[in-house]
């Protein structure tokens, strides 16, 4: 089953040959890496959004080296529970937590607005269909997806509602309130715990919350890894960069990850 809806008129999209093309005759090449750019100029605020390059290859170092793979395993792990078929991952990156998922559903699809980081994803899975596109229009057939996963991700809820089957999934993964605490105190002048549970608040009208846990992950990192910590968050910049460089010269340092996932469904 097609999952792919065309940006521009709402179509199905069928693949032909290397080719994605709807009834109205638009269509969209697969890049040479294997993914496919529905982001069209109409629904672009900025001729590069998403991460930047230096971000997507700090968060590529710094995950491939499995410092967040106790969430990786929690998020599959809920997702196995779940048995699920169709999965939408939402602001997909580079593809580390995608390709997990990958194995929990018979198709899933990778969207985010980071060109940059669909290229990198594309080049490890060719099982995931990876797409350039934007929250603001879910470039996914209505009611088509048992699941929507958004990490650290924008939550477009009305898009998010339209594309999930009437019996649909939201899984929502969120800073826990002490996450990278430490970090964030060496960053700012003043450090507030954050507050996840706004999230369950601001989606109650639609989604009935069934599932929520907290996982923590000890770190310890040596200086390469902390620079690469820094420039995949947005206290990047955020902070004075002579704040940050003070902590770059750090060779050895200790904190802790935390992570709060919910898992949420729809309301019929």
């Amino acid at each position: 089953m097609n999952l792919l809806m065309c940006p521009v008129c709402r179509e199905a999209l069928a693949l032909e040959g290397k080719t994605w093309r709807c009834k109205s005759n638009h269509s969209y090449d697969i890049a040479k890496q294997g993914y496919v750019n529905l982001h069209v100029v109409q629904h672009k605020h900025s001729k590069n959004p998403g991460d930047t390059p230096e971000s997507v290859r700090a968060r590529r170092s710094f995950l491939s080296a499995g410092f967040y793979a106790p969430l990786q395993q929690a998020v599959v792990a809920k997702i196995r529970e779940l048995r699920i078929e169709n999965l939408l991952d939402i602001g997909c990156g580079e593809g580390y937590y995608t390709n997990a998922m990958e194995s929990e559903a018979i198709q899933v699809v990778g969207v985010d607005i980071a060109k940059t980081a669909v290229q990198v994803a594309a080049k490890f899975n060719q099982n995931v269909t990876w797409v350039v596109g934007t929250g603001a229009v879910l470039p996914v057939l209505s009611e088509t997806i048992d699941l929507c996963t958004s990490l650290f991700s924008p939550i477009p809820e009305a898009e998010i509602l339209r594309v999930l089957k009437p019996s649909g999934y939201l899984m929502v993964v969120t800073p826990g309130p002490q996450h990278l605490y430490k970090m964030r105190e060496a960053l700012f002048e003043e450090v507030k715990a954050h507050e996840p549970h706004k999230f369950v608040a601001q989606l109650s009208e639609h989604f009935e919350l069934i599932d929520e846990s907290l996982i923590q992950a000890p770190l310890v990192l040596n200086q390469n890894d902390l620079k690469c910590l820094i420039a995949m968050t947005p206290y990047a910049y955020k902070a004075k960069p002579e704040r940050r460089e003070q902590l770059e010269q750090v060779e050895k340092f200790e904190l802790s990850a935390e992570f709060q996932i919910y898992i949420l469904k729809k309301k019929s």
